[in-house]
């Protein structure tokens, strides 16, 4: 995907279900305008794949749903505000934003 100059390459690897429902295999690239973010690299994938939209967050509120996490660099990102800077590694597409099922359970 060819994009401005000012855009980013970002990595996300989705979790099977929504790789299903977009139809695309385990990491797609996105185009992301700007600094990358949760909010922007999450912008960018539903603007790319509609069918996402209110999958990953709530079409109201924009909030992650409650079974999906966020990870980077062996962190977990899923408590970090929308606006919060990605790893530099996500940012130079070096390592992939996921996007995880969460487990319930014990």
């Amino acid at each position: 995907m060819i994009g401005s100059p000012d855009a980013v390459v970002i990595r996300v690897e989705l979790p099977a279900h929504l790789r299903t429902l977009a139809r695309v295999e385990r990491e797609v690239e996105l185009d992301v305008e700007g600094a990358a973010t949760q909010r922007s690299v999450l912008d960018a994938l539903e603007a790319r794949y509609p069918v996402l939209r209110g999958t990953i967050r709530d079409h109201a509120t924009q909030r992650r749903r409650p079974f999906l996490r966020f990870f980077a660099c062996g962190e977990d990102l899923s408590l970090e505000p929308p606006d919060a800077p990605l790893p530099d590694a996500v940012a130079e597409g070096t390592e992939p934003f996921l996007v995880i099922g969460a487990i319930a359970g014990g």
